[in-house]
Protein backbone atom coordinates (compact mmCIF):
# COMPACT_ATOMS: atom_id res chain seq x y z
CA UNK A 1 0.00 0.00 0.00
CA UNK A 2 1.33 3.49 -1.22
CA UNK A 3 1.94 6.16 1.67
CA UNK A 4 -1.38 8.34 1.95
CA UNK A 5 -0.46 11.88 1.26
CA UNK A 6 -1.50 15.22 2.75
CA UNK A 7 -3.88 17.38 0.96
CA UNK A 8 -2.57 20.49 -1.03
CA UNK A 9 -3.02 23.90 0.66
CA UNK A 10 -6.25 25.23 -1.36
CA UNK A 11 -7.59 21.69 -1.37
CA UNK A 12 -6.89 21.56 2.66
CA UNK A 13 -8.75 25.42 2.43
CA UNK A 14 -11.78 24.31 0.28
CA UNK A 15 -12.62 21.42 3.16
CA UNK A 16 -12.53 23.85 6.08
CA UNK A 17 -14.96 26.48 3.75
CA UNK A 18 -17.23 23.56 2.96
CA UNK A 19 -17.11 22.68 7.13
CA UNK A 20 -17.32 25.94 8.35
CA UNK A 21 -20.93 26.43 5.96
CA UNK A 22 -22.48 23.26 6.92
CA UNK A 23 -21.94 24.04 10.26
CA UNK A 24 -23.40 27.71 10.03
CA UNK A 25 -24.98 27.14 7.54
CA UNK A 26 -40.16 15.04 15.01
CA UNK A 27 -44.64 13.68 17.62
CA UNK A 28 -43.76 12.06 20.56
CA UNK A 29 -40.36 10.89 19.46
CA UNK A 30 -39.49 13.96 18.57
CA UNK A 31 -36.00 15.37 18.83
CA UNK A 32 -36.69 18.49 19.68
CA UNK A 33 -37.10 22.16 17.64
CA UNK A 34 -34.67 23.68 15.85
CA UNK A 35 -33.33 26.17 18.57
CA UNK A 36 -33.05 23.32 20.45
CA UNK A 37 -30.66 21.61 17.64
CA UNK A 38 -28.70 24.39 16.35
CA UNK A 39 -27.76 26.96 19.19
CA UNK A 40 -27.42 30.58 18.23
CA UNK A 41 -26.57 32.79 21.15
CA UNK A 42 -23.62 34.09 21.84
CA UNK A 43 -20.82 32.45 23.93
CA UNK A 44 -21.05 28.98 22.03
CA UNK A 45 -17.97 27.25 21.03
CA UNK A 46 -17.09 24.32 18.77
CA UNK A 47 -14.07 22.23 18.03
CA UNK A 48 -14.41 19.40 15.36
CA UNK A 49 -11.82 17.29 14.34
CA UNK A 50 -12.22 16.96 10.16
CA UNK A 51 -11.20 13.86 8.73
CA UNK A 52 -10.56 13.93 4.14
CA UNK A 53 -9.89 10.90 2.39
CA UNK A 54 -9.66 10.93 -1.54
CA UNK A 55 -9.45 7.84 -3.82
CA UNK A 56 -5.77 8.86 -4.83
CA UNK A 57 -4.85 8.01 -1.39
CA UNK A 58 -4.71 11.90 -0.28
CA UNK A 59 -5.46 11.95 3.74
CA UNK A 60 -5.70 15.30 5.82
CA UNK A 61 -6.87 15.69 9.74
CA UNK A 62 -7.59 18.86 10.73
CA UNK A 63 -9.14 21.05 13.44
CA UNK A 64 -11.87 23.44 12.51
CA UNK A 65 -13.61 25.97 15.42
CA UNK A 66 -16.17 27.66 15.78
CA UNK A 67 -17.94 29.89 17.83
CA UNK A 68 -21.44 32.09 18.31
CA UNK A 69 -20.77 36.22 18.22
CA UNK A 70 -23.46 38.31 19.92
CA UNK A 71 -26.39 39.03 17.30
CA UNK A 72 -26.35 42.28 15.24
CA UNK A 73 -28.82 44.68 13.34
CA UNK A 74 -29.06 43.10 9.75
CA UNK A 75 -30.65 44.90 6.85
CA UNK A 76 -32.82 46.01 9.81
CA UNK A 77 -34.06 43.10 11.05
CA UNK A 78 -32.19 41.25 14.24
CA UNK A 79 -29.78 38.25 13.08
CA UNK A 80 -27.41 35.51 14.94
CA UNK A 81 -23.68 35.31 14.07
CA UNK A 82 -21.35 32.71 13.87
CA UNK A 83 -17.16 33.08 13.17
CA UNK A 84 -15.12 29.82 11.87
CA UNK A 85 -11.49 30.18 12.72
CA UNK A 86 -10.77 30.45 9.17
CA UNK A 87 -12.45 33.99 9.23
CA UNK A 88 -15.83 34.00 7.97
CA UNK A 89 -18.76 35.26 9.48
CA UNK A 90 -22.71 33.67 9.22
CA UNK A 91 -25.83 35.71 9.58
CA UNK A 92 -28.79 33.83 10.75
CA UNK A 93 -32.26 33.87 11.15
CA UNK A 94 -34.68 31.98 13.66
CA UNK A 95 -38.44 31.48 12.84
CA UNK A 96 -41.48 29.39 13.23
CA UNK A 97 -40.36 28.16 9.40
CA UNK A 98 -36.95 27.14 11.00
CA UNK A 99 -33.52 28.48 11.12
CA UNK A 100 -31.49 29.77 7.97
CA UNK A 101 -28.41 31.63 6.82
CA UNK A 102 -28.98 35.05 5.39
CA UNK A 103 -25.08 36.39 4.55
CA UNK A 104 -21.65 35.48 4.48
CA UNK A 105 -18.58 37.42 3.96
CA UNK A 106 -14.81 36.17 3.93
CA UNK A 107 -12.35 38.36 5.51
CA UNK A 108 -11.20 39.33 2.32
CA UNK A 109 -14.83 40.65 1.29
CA UNK A 110 -15.63 44.03 2.55
CA UNK A 111 -19.33 43.58 2.81
CA UNK A 112 -21.37 40.53 3.44
CA UNK A 113 -22.93 38.76 0.86
CA UNK A 114 -26.77 38.34 0.95
CA UNK A 115 -27.82 34.80 -0.16
CA UNK A 116 -30.13 34.85 -3.01
CA UNK A 117 -32.72 32.62 -1.06
CA UNK A 118 -32.62 32.08 2.90
CA UNK A 119 -30.25 28.60 2.70
CA UNK A 120 -32.21 26.56 5.58
CA UNK A 121 -30.18 24.60 8.29
CA UNK A 122 -33.02 22.97 9.67
CA UNK A 123 -36.77 23.60 8.82
CA UNK A 124 -40.00 23.73 10.86
CA UNK A 125 -41.50 21.07 11.80
CA UNK A 126 -38.53 18.73 12.96
CA UNK A 127 -40.23 15.84 11.88
CA UNK A 128 -39.53 13.25 9.39
CA UNK A 129 -40.13 13.87 6.23
CA UNK A 130 -40.06 17.38 6.50
CA UNK A 131 -37.77 18.75 3.50
CA UNK A 132 -35.59 21.58 2.09
CA UNK A 133 -33.31 22.44 -0.60
CA UNK A 134 -30.24 24.51 -0.68
CA UNK A 135 -27.47 25.19 -3.75
CA UNK A 136 -23.68 22.88 -2.83
CA UNK A 137 -20.77 22.68 -4.84
CA UNK A 138 -18.39 19.58 -5.44
CA UNK A 139 -15.97 20.44 -2.75
CA UNK A 140 -13.95 17.35 -2.72
CA UNK A 141 -14.14 15.90 -6.58
CA UNK A 142 -11.19 17.05 -8.95
CA UNK A 143 -9.99 16.10 -12.64
CA UNK A 144 -7.11 13.78 -12.89
CA UNK A 145 -6.23 15.94 -15.86
CA UNK A 146 -6.37 20.12 -16.91
CA UNK A 147 -6.12 22.91 -14.47
CA UNK A 148 -7.92 23.59 -12.54
CA UNK A 149 -8.45 20.74 -11.44
CA UNK A 150 -11.52 21.50 -8.41
CA UNK A 151 -14.86 20.86 -9.69
CA UNK A 152 -16.82 23.68 -7.54
CA UNK A 153 -16.35 26.07 -9.44
CA UNK A 154 -17.51 24.96 -12.42
CA UNK A 155 -21.30 24.81 -14.33
CA UNK A 156 -24.31 25.79 -11.54
CA UNK A 157 -24.80 24.66 -8.08
CA UNK A 158 -25.81 21.69 -7.62
CA UNK A 159 -29.36 21.36 -5.96
CA UNK A 160 -28.85 19.35 -2.79
CA UNK A 161 -32.37 18.04 -1.43
CA UNK A 162 -32.15 17.90 2.34
CA UNK A 163 -34.79 15.35 4.35
CA UNK A 164 -34.57 14.80 8.18
CA UNK A 165 -34.70 11.29 8.11
CA UNK A 166 -34.45 9.86 11.85
CA UNK A 167 -35.55 11.47 15.09
CA UNK A 168 -33.86 9.27 17.83
CA UNK A 169 -30.32 8.49 16.97
CA UNK A 170 -27.33 7.92 19.45
CA UNK A 171 -24.24 9.25 18.47
CA UNK A 172 -20.95 8.99 19.93
CA UNK A 173 -18.22 10.95 18.81
CA UNK A 174 -14.96 12.15 20.98
CA UNK A 175 -16.98 14.73 22.83
CA UNK A 176 -18.93 11.96 23.97
CA UNK A 177 -22.47 10.09 23.72
CA UNK A 178 -25.47 12.28 22.66
CA UNK A 179 -29.18 11.45 22.60
CA UNK A 180 -32.20 12.05 21.06
CA UNK A 181 -30.46 13.43 17.74
CA UNK A 182 -31.89 14.26 14.04
CA UNK A 183 -30.82 12.98 11.22
CA UNK A 184 -30.49 15.06 8.14
CA UNK A 185 -29.78 13.48 4.76
CA UNK A 186 -29.10 15.92 1.75
CA UNK A 187 -29.00 14.52 -1.74
CA UNK A 188 -27.66 16.02 -5.14
CA UNK A 189 -26.20 14.91 -8.63
CA UNK A 190 -23.53 16.52 -10.52
CA UNK A 191 -23.91 16.62 -14.03
CA UNK A 192 -20.68 16.49 -15.51
CA UNK A 193 -18.81 16.36 -18.87
CA UNK A 194 -15.61 14.44 -18.26
CA UNK A 195 -13.81 13.56 -21.21
CA UNK A 196 -14.48 12.67 -25.11
CA UNK A 197 -14.24 8.94 -23.92
CA UNK A 198 -16.48 9.02 -20.69
CA UNK A 199 -18.85 11.75 -21.96
CA UNK A 200 -20.94 12.90 -19.57
CA UNK A 201 -21.51 11.62 -15.78
CA UNK A 202 -24.08 11.85 -13.97
CA UNK A 203 -21.67 11.55 -9.57
CA UNK A 204 -23.99 11.21 -6.66
CA UNK A 205 -22.79 14.31 -3.67
CA UNK A 206 -24.16 12.90 -0.07
CA UNK A 207 -24.24 14.25 3.33
CA UNK A 208 -25.34 13.06 6.42
CA UNK A 209 -25.80 15.59 9.62
CA UNK A 210 -26.35 14.66 12.88
CA UNK A 211 -27.98 17.11 15.36
CA UNK A 212 -28.24 16.61 19.24
CA UNK A 213 -30.26 18.81 21.51
CA UNK A 214 -27.59 21.03 23.42
CA UNK A 215 -24.43 21.16 20.86
CA UNK A 216 -26.66 20.80 18.10
CA UNK A 217 -23.98 19.86 14.98
CA UNK A 218 -21.97 16.95 16.57
CA UNK A 219 -20.95 14.71 13.23
CA UNK A 220 -20.68 15.13 9.77
CA UNK A 221 -20.38 13.39 6.60
CA UNK A 222 -20.09 14.13 3.49
CA UNK A 223 -19.51 11.41 0.14
CA UNK A 224 -18.38 12.38 -3.50
CA UNK A 225 -17.76 9.36 -5.01
CA UNK A 226 -16.21 9.34 -8.83
CA UNK A 227 -14.80 5.78 -9.07
CA UNK A 228 -13.34 7.09 -12.66
CA UNK A 229 -9.97 7.08 -14.42
CA UNK A 230 -10.69 11.18 -15.02
CA UNK A 231 -11.81 11.90 -11.52
CA UNK A 232 -11.23 11.87 -8.26
CA UNK A 233 -13.49 11.60 -5.69
CA UNK A 234 -13.49 11.37 -1.71
CA UNK A 235 -15.62 11.62 1.94
CA UNK A 236 -15.40 14.10 4.66
CA UNK A 237 -15.94 12.78 8.09
CA UNK A 238 -16.27 15.68 11.03
CA UNK A 239 -16.71 15.13 14.67
CA UNK A 240 -17.57 17.03 17.86
CA UNK A 241 -14.34 17.01 19.70
CA UNK A 242 -15.01 19.98 22.34
CA UNK A 243 -18.09 21.95 22.96
CA UNK A 244 -18.66 25.13 25.36
CA UNK A 245 -21.40 26.94 26.29
CA UNK A 246 -22.06 30.37 27.79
Amino acid sequence: MSPRRLLPGARRTAWMAFSAAALAAGCGGRGGTSAELFPLEAGHRWTYRQVTELEDGGHDVATLVLRTLPGEEYEGRPAFRRRSDDGVLYWLRRDGSGIYRVATRHELQAEPVNDAAPRYVLKEPVAVGTEWQAPTVAYLLKRTQGYPPELRNEGKPVAMRYAIEALQESVIVPAGRFERCVLVRGSGTLKLYADGTAGWRELPITTLEWYCPGPGLVKLERDEPAKSPFLIGGTLRMELQEWERP
